[in-house]
């Protein structure tokens, strides 16, 4: 996929480039349609200095280029008006330069030019303390710098020890579990058991593995529940197999990875996008109902950014994994963490969102997040 847009790219003159450029800055900038007169305008201010062929470019000029570029489908008209917005593709083009022109920048220039993002970010972590605390942090810093949702996600593997559980009876067969880990971490589900247990039931199951697993890993508990099991044929059975099928359910996979997820700034996609059409807000019902459901996020995050990667990733494609996030951005990046811990940092925006900017501080954020870790 990512070579037809290169070619993409590359087909173009550097006169429609710097056209498209010029389109999708000034529809980031106003979230309104841009017309040809606009860009004329921005180009000759930006060629005054005379390095791309056609300085002062006529109105026509700029339409025609904007109808070829419609032709080929970076450019669309929403129906109400005169003027062009930009397409995914666009975008995708336009992160894809930003990047190559990142990449031959000087670290010294890059540096220079965030100073005042980089100050607001430190101010911003000065005296945070322990995992939840930081995670809480990163996500509010990215949603504030960003104007997007911010993320921040931690996956302890299992090598986390149990400091405390606690299981509370919600409804029929709807169980709350609460784990707490040594490292501080509180992950909390809600459980659907194939049958009901009772709250003084779901009581000895928290005092058992309290009593029996504090300081233990959360793999090993698994491990050992299931060996007790196995030894056991009394009436202790029955509160070894509700205790095991809670555990299970409360610490779910092999790993018994506990994660932990962070959103903040859900207000800013209320506020970024034009909502006024009765689709808008359902649509935007189903963005939010998406954050909520923090599984949801967990499984985008991984479906898209590798703890190998070493860069800020920019996904164009969440519909792909999350139809519900379509018209919307991702820009996140792993963040390492003490052991085998792994963390993600991001934005989720709008596809207007201040791209520079907004990996500048993903960058910037994942780098304070693992040097205080």
């Amino acid at each position: 996929m990512g070579h037809a847009h290169m070619s993409e790219a590359d087909r173009m003159t550097p006169r429609q480039r710097a056209i498209l450029t010029a389109i999708v800055e000034s529809y980031i900038e106003t979230g309104e349609p841009v017309g040809s007169g606009t860009i004329a305008g921005t180009i000759a201010r930006v060629q005054a200095g005379g390095s791309l062929a056609g300085a002062g470019l006529s109105s026509a000029t700029v339409r025609n280029e904007m109808a070829e570029l419609s032709n080929v489908g970076l450019l669309e008209q929403p129906h109400t008006s005169a003027g062009r917005i930009p397409t995914a593709r666009a975008f995708r083009i336009y992160v894809d330069d930003l990047a190559r022109g990142r990449a031959e920048q000087t670290t010294r220039i890059r540096a220079e030019l965030s100073q005042p993002l980089v100050a607001q970010i430190e101010a911003s972590f000065a005296g945070v303390a322990g995992t939840l605390a930081l995670l809480e942090r990163t996500s509010h810093v990215l949603a504030s710098v960003s104007s997007g949702v911010g993320v921040a996600v931690a996956t302890l593997a299992g090598g986390d020890a149990l400091e405390h559980v606690h299981f509370s009876r919600l409804a029929a067969a709807r169980v709350l579990a609460v784990v707490v880990t040594t490292s501080g971490i509180v992950h909390d589900r809600v459980l659907t058991l194939p049958a009901d247990i009772t709250a003084r039931e779901l009581e000895v199951a928290g005092n058992f593995l309290n009593e029996r697993f504090r300081g233990w890993s959360v793999e090993r508990v698994r491990a050992e529940i299931g060996r007790m099991v196995e030894r056991e044929r009394s009436e202790y059975q029955r509160l070894l197999s509700s205790v095991e099928q809670l555990w299970t359910a409360a610490v779910p996979d092999g790993m018994g990875d506990v994660q932990t997820v962070y959103v903040e700034g859900v207000a800013n996609l209320l506020g970024s996008r034009t909502v006024g059409s009765p689709e808008d807000v359902a649509r935007l019902r189903e963005v939010l109902a998406a954050l909520e459901a923090k599984q949801r996020l967990v499984e985008l995050l991984d479906a898209y950014i590798d703890a190998k990667q070493e860069s800020v990733r920019v996904i164009f494609e969440l519909e792909e994994h999350a139809p519900e996030m379509a018209g919307l951005v991702l820009i996140a990046a792993p963040a390492r963490m003490a052991g085998d811990a792994r963390g993600t940092v991001g934005v989720i925006g709008p596809k207007r969102i201040h791209y520079e900017n907004t990996i500048d501080a993903v960058s910037y954020v994942a780098q304070v997040f693992e040097r205080m870790m």
